[in-house]
């Protein structure tokens, strides 16, 4: 994923928490805000957060390569200028790649920032 598409620091991610919206499915939870005026560009932005209750640092750092791939698959369906949080609940510690790809567009698709491109 590139670096401006990468939602990192505190004081975003609590913004994002705070005022954004939330949808989820079993597997995930998804927190979205639309960018402020301020940020520069004119794509995404997205933070994972993957608990120490899913599992062990192997699972985790699994959990987010696969996600944060994921979401660079289907980049130009993702609506532009919004950041986004999203947070692996413990089923997607046994999912497959094909089986998670499907539940984090589901979950985009409930909060409404994905799109028909593609």
């Amino acid at each position: 994923m590139q670096k401006e598409n990468r939602l990192t620091r505190r004081e975003d991610f609590n913004k994002v928490y705070r005022h954004g919206k939330s949808s989820a499915n079993h597997q995930f939870v998804v927190y979205i805000m639309p960018q402020s005026a301020a940020v520069p560009g004119e794509s995404f932005r997205l933070g994972v957060s993957v608990s120490k209750k899913v599992g062990n640092a192997v699972v985790r750092n699994r959990i987010r390569r696969l996600v944060k791939e994921i979401v660079r698959h289907n980049g130009e369906k993702i609506a532009p200028r919004t950041d986004m949080i999203l947070i692996a609940r413990k089923p997607a510690a046994e999912m497959e790649y094909a089986e998670m790809e499907k539940s984090v567009l589901h979950v985009l698709k409930r909060a409404g920032i994905l799109g028909k491109k593609g």
